[in-house]
């Protein structure tokens, strides 16, 4: 009996010293609840209770410094939804570098400009796609200016290039449009081009929604490469919100009413007022009384005041 009742209190969380001498005092035949007063009398807590009333101790951080793991592990996650929300760019490389070289020479300056521009954004998935032709020596009626750019992007995990061969002294190429949908698609990114993929609109009914949803198009202004601020056109996403998986909302402009104070619409009227303190579309005549109720309170408000001692 005696150590049932001492392993009764021990799960309780009660000492076993405190116990013994509860025990000795009321005897082994006492009840569970006169133990259990006369433990409570003598001030004994059980450990849980112990625990929880002494603080833990605080630990100093310097201001400004990230020196627990919970604080690094903080930093990489914030580093990590910074990139995750933005969508990923797949570029049309021969277009680019044509419209940059004036649709006569392919420059490669022209990729490297589109690249930093998105780079600088933070977009960490960027891919490049030009046949492999290109990496060929030039000829005359091919130009190709900085042809070392695509050698560096190739190496950096950027550039890929699309497959070709000869066959009896001619060129059989594959159709890079398609590598560059196909993969865009897939990841539900942005296309990068001035190309419309007309042909592959055609082809395919989901592509012809996601090309004419996700093509970003541009524009090269002295070295500059420019993409618009509305690419879906005046009505549509702004570019921040075109580039990013998680798009913000535009908090709604009001129009101010062309009327004025002269309008009688009263609350129909779906202009803005300045007048009308938090956009209550009152009528006319609502204005009127609550114009006429201020200076009647204010008047009686006085008397009161007056009246008092």
């Amino acid at each position: 009996v005696h150590q049932s009742k001492l392993d009764f209190f021990c799960k309780l969380g009660y000492g076993k010293q405190d116990i013994c001498k509860v025990l000795e005092n009321l005897g082994q035949e006492a009840l569970e609840d006169d133990v259990l007063k006369e433990l409570i009398r003598m001030g004994s807590k059980p450990q849980a209770l112990e625990s929880q009333a002494q603080p833990s101790p605080l630990k100093l951080v310097a201001r400004g410094s990230c020196s627990t793991l919970q604080g690094l592990k903080l930093l990489e996650e914030d580093e990590s939804d910074t990139s995750d929300h933005l969508r990923p760019i797949v570029i049309d490389g021969s277009n680019v570098a044509m419209s940059h070289g004036n649709k006569e020479v392919f420059s490669c300056w022209g990729i490297q400009l589109a690249v930093d521009w998105f780079r600088e954004r933070g977009h960490t998935y960027i891919k490049v796609f030009v046949p492999l032709w290109r990496k060929e020596p030039p000829r005359q009626d091919s130009p190709v200016a900085d042809q070392h750019i695509l050698e560096e992007l190739e190496k950096q995990s950027i550039l890929v290039y699309t497959p070709s061969r000869k066959v009896k002294g001619k060129r059989v190429v594959c159709y890079d449009d398609r590598y560059i949908v196909k993969v865009a698609y897939e990841k539900d990114g942005v296309i990068v081009s001035n190309d419309h993929y007309r042909d592959l609109q055609n082809e395919n009914p989901e592509w012809k929604w996601f090309i004419e949803q996700r093509l970003l198009m541009y524009s090269f202004v002295s070295n500059r490469f420019m993409p618009p601020d509305d690419p879906l056109g005046r009505h549509g996403p702004t570019l921040n919100n075109f580039l990013s998986k998680k798009p913000v909302l535009p908090e709604p402009k009001w129009q101010p009413c062309p009327y004025g104070k002269k309008c009688t619409y009263g609350n129909k009227c779906k202009f803005y007022h300045p007048e009308r303190p938090y956009q209550a579309q009152l009528s006319v005549a609502d204005e009127l009384r609550a114009k006429i109720r201020v200076p009647l309170s204010l008047g009686k408000e006085e008397e009161k005041h007056n009246r008092l001692p």
